[in-house]
């Protein structure tokens, strides 16, 4: 009799264990299933956003190629500035461009102007100075006079690099020019560019900032200037009388650059933008890309856009 409760009492324990084993395994298989449902849900995502970024990307290929159209088959009486609106692929496709001339050129534009540009922008006159002159350094082929001067100044601000001495490849290396503080970049950044190739700026178009940075521009010409050149023609006479004595750096000049804004919305609600520099003076080509900037990629709508 005790052999035989013993015999019992391990067979009970033997299903014991192989309950507890059952257990334990169909928790394993309960956590592998869910770790693939989440995959599952990752990779899907994952591929929607994949697909809705290729989309975008093709969606603002041809809002460029529209706008070079455009501008190309204008060919002499090309317009400076424009928008349009229309509809491919059942996304909402909005694009808006302006002359590169409109802002002013770090590799062209007289010292003047950009001190100027950078006191408009909140520098001090005497700060404005300093900075401007590390700016023009930065941009100015080096000679045998020059050259250890400059580098000396980067090597005792203890900086890893050393100024280009040469002009700026795109706007962004204001950040790496000696002394300018960030924030000061930061709000320069939308009124300069590499790519009009200008020592002026094109004041029927530019931002009312660039047109307070020319040299002889006082507050109350600024402000009759603005009010009036919605309808000044397009004509240097004109433009010069209503500047006075800010007209030395205002130009009329039908720049081979643009830069496009271009927006979309797909049916689903998600949004892109991008920001995109072409020139039209491509040998053989009708157009050029200079820069594309994906500002932000697919989002939510807000109530004021579009």
């Amino acid at each position: 009799m005790i052999a035989r409760a013993l015999t019992y009492r391990s067979m009970d324990g033997e299903r014991g264990f192989v309950i507890v084993a059952v257990l334990w395994l169909l928790a394993a298989l309960a956590a592998l299933a869910l770790i693939f449902s989440l995959y599952l849900a990752n990779s899907s995502r994952a591929l929607a956003l994949n697909e809705t970024a290729l989309q975008a990307e093709a969606l603002v290929s041809a809002g460029v190629e529209l706008t070079a159209y455009q501008l190309r088959l204008a060919g002499e009486a090309r317009p400076a500035r424009g928008a349009f609106h229309t509809q491919l692929n059942r996304a909402e496709l909005s694009v808006s461009f302006v002359s590169e001339a409109a802002r002013i050129d770090l590799n062209a534009a007289p010292r003047e102007l950009l001190a100027r540009l950078l006191s408009v922008l909140g520098a001090s006159a005497e700060d404005a100075q300093q900075y401007t002159d590390r700016l023009v350094g930065w941009r100015t082929r080096a000679t045998t006079e020059t050259a250890d001067k400059e580098d000396a100044l980067y090597l005792a601000a203890g900086r890893s690099y050393l100024p280009r001495q040469a002009p700026f490849a795109h706007v962004n290396e204001l950040g790496l020019v000696l002394g300018l503080p960030p924030a000061l970049v930061e709000r320069a950044l939308p009124f300069v560019t590499v790519f009009s190739g200008a020592p002026g700026v094109d004041v029927l178009n530019a931002a009312p900032e660039v047109i307070a940075a020319l040299p002889g521009m006082t507050p109350l010409v600024l402000k009759q200037f603005l009010n009036d050149r919605g309808s000044l023609p397009n004509d240097t006479t004109a433009i010069a009388a209503a500047l006075g004595g800010a007209k030395g750096n205002a130009i009329v000049l039908k720049s081979q650059a643009y830069r496009l804004r271009v927006r979309l919305r797909f049916p689903n609600g998600q949004r892109a933008a991008s920001e995109v520099v072409i020139s039209l003076s491509g040998d053989g080509d009708p157009y050029r890309v200079l820069s594309w900037q994906n500002e932000v990629g697919p989002q939510r709508p807000t109530a004021a856009q579009f």
